[in-house]
C-alpha cells in the first residue's frame, strides 16, 4: 500500500546551483547527497517534512554524471523540471507486482538500490498518464550524513 509521497525528483544541470536556489528560495536545506554509478547520477536530497508514517517527504535534486544515463538523456530531450514522482511504500516487492499484475509495465524486474540504501522500482510513464512514477521502499535506518 502506498503511503505518501517520498520524493519529487527534480532534474538540473547544476547541482550546486540548483541546491543553492533551493536553499535561498525557500530555506530547504540538504539532508543528503551521494553519487549513484548504477543510475548515472549526483543526487541531493532536500527534507521537506516528516510524515505520520514515519517517513519523510524530499526533494531529490538530479544532475547525469553522464549523458548516456536516463537523466541525461532526459535532460538533453526536455531540459531543466520535474522528472518523476515518488511514492513510499513498506514493501516494493509486492506494491509493484499488485501494480503490474493491473496492466502496468515495472521497469525493473527487481527492485534496485536507491537513494539512501532504498530500495526502489519505476513504472513506465506511458502505463501512468505521462508520469515517470517511482516505488521507494526507505532503508531501515535514514542516513543524515552529507
Amino acid at each position: 500500500m502506498l503511503t505518501r509521497i517520498d520524493h519529487i525528483g527534480i532534474a538540473c544541470f547544476d547541482l550546486d546551483k540548483t541546491v543553492e536556489f533551493y536553499r535561498a528560495t525557500y530555506g530547504f536545506e540538504v539532508f543528503h547527497t551521494e553519487v549513484n554509478e548504477e543510475q548515472g547520477v549526483r543526487e541531493a536530497m532536500l527534507k521537506i517534512n516528516e510524515t505520520s508514517d514515519g517517513g519523510a517527504s524530499y526533494l531529490q535534486l538530479l544532475e547525469p554524471t553522464r549523458e548516456d544515463s536516463a537523466v541525461g538523456k532526459w535532460l538533453a530531450k526536455n531540459g531543466e523540471g520535474v522528472h518523476h514522482i515518488a511514492f513510499g511504500t513498506a514493501d516494493v516487492d509486492g506494491d509493484s507486482e499488485a501494480i503490474r499484475g493491473k496492466g502496468v509495465r515495472v521497469l525493473y524486474d527487481e527492485p534496485r538500490t536507491g537513494s539512501m540504501g532504498s530500495r526502489i522500482t519505476f513504472l513506465h510513464p506511458k502505463d501512468c498518464h505521462g508520469v515517470l512514477t517511482e516505488l521507494v521502499t526507505a532503508a531501515p535506518t535514514t542516513s543524515t550524513d552529507h
